[in-house]
């Protein structure tokens, strides 16, 4: 178990070193970095003064190393709009973000784990049907139009919550909401098949033949084994709503991560545009390896 412990940890580090490879020669695909960072209108002098003092004017291989030695260091660059560093700029919206995130998947979890159930144990009934209609609403309905049609309905014509904003529960529901409407959906339909699948095999009906409960069949032996793809999806999943509430930012004028991302590229904020995609490939390499761990914890046979 050692062994593959450090196996991944060292395919990590290799994947983030790749990533940051990627991130760094991306601003030098756009051309001159000075001229596109710089504001339009910028005279040659003042791009030349910024070249020089960013170390635009430098081998690619000395900015890449500073670059990198910087990243190891913690020291992500400061930002051009604001003129701090990014690493406090990112740390002031990690709450929010991260908030919101696990707001949104607590609830999709739950609800999508119910109606999975729910519709794996009484597959072909109205009850399965009422669950996958739910299901298929929650992917087909469009996170903005979601947001949107949330604003309307209970903030403009209802009036029981606040359009927007951050520092109260009531403006975390509608964000939460709309975010994992999504996810739940696709983890409902997920633990609906694997949960009918799991529900056939023989240890099952051994189970069933000892005379157990329906309901210690289900959560002791089925959903137990029913739940290792959906933690694969989960960890993803999760990842995705820390990197891609950008949306939902917006809409709810939450001071996330994302809606940080949207001002920066508006800014032309390249250092801190960087930090925010690097950090973004972090967690998800993060993640992988801690659900590649967990496997080993639900199913002790993958650990061979």
């Amino acid at each position: 178990m050692l062994r593959y412990i450090l196996q991944r940890l060292g395919q990590s580090v290799l994947v983030m070193f790749g990533v940051s490879l990627l991130i760094f020669y991306s601003l030098h695909l756009t051309g001159d970095p000075a001229a596109v960072m710089m504001p339009p209108g910028s005279s040659q002098q003042e791009i030349e003064n910024f070249r020089h003092s960013m170390g635009f004017d430098r081998s690619l291989i000395w900015q890449y190393g500073h670059y990198l030695t910087g990243v190891l260091h913690g020291d992500l660059g400061e930002s051009l709009r604001y003129s701090q560093p990014v690493t406090e700029l990112i740390g002031q919206r990690v709450p929010a973000t991260l908030l919101l995130a696990v707001s949104a998947l607590l609830w999709s979890t739950l609800a999508g784990l119910l109606l999975g159930i729910v519709s794996a144990l009484y597959q072909n009934t109205a009850w399965d049907l009422l669950s996958r209609l739910l299901a298929f609403s929650g992917q087909a309905i469009p996170v903005f139009w979601l947001g949107l049609l949330l604003i309307i309905v209970f903030s403009l014509n209802l009036r029981w919550l606040p359009s927007g904003g951050y520092g109260s529960a009531s403006q975390l529901i509608m964000p939460a909401l709309s975010l994992g409407a999504y996810y739940m959906s696709a983890i409902a339909r997920l633990i609906r098949a694997s949960l009918i699948d799991v529900m056939q095999q023989d240890y099952i009906r051994t189970a069933r033949a000892k005379g157990l409960s329906a309901w210690r069949i289900v959560v002791r032996h089925g959903l137990r084994n029913a739940l290792i793809p959906v933690i694969t999806v989960q960890g993803m999943y999760f990842a995705s709503l820390l990197g891609g509430a950008l949306v939902t930012e917006i809409i709810f004028a939450w001071p996330g991560i994302g809606r940080l991302a949207v001002q920066a590229i508006q800014n032309r904020d390249f250092p801190l545009v960087q930090a925010i995609v690097l950090l973004a490939a972090l967690v998800f390499v993060g993640i992988n390896l801690i659900i590649d761990l967990l496997y080993g914890v639900l199913n002790p046979r993958i650990r061979l």
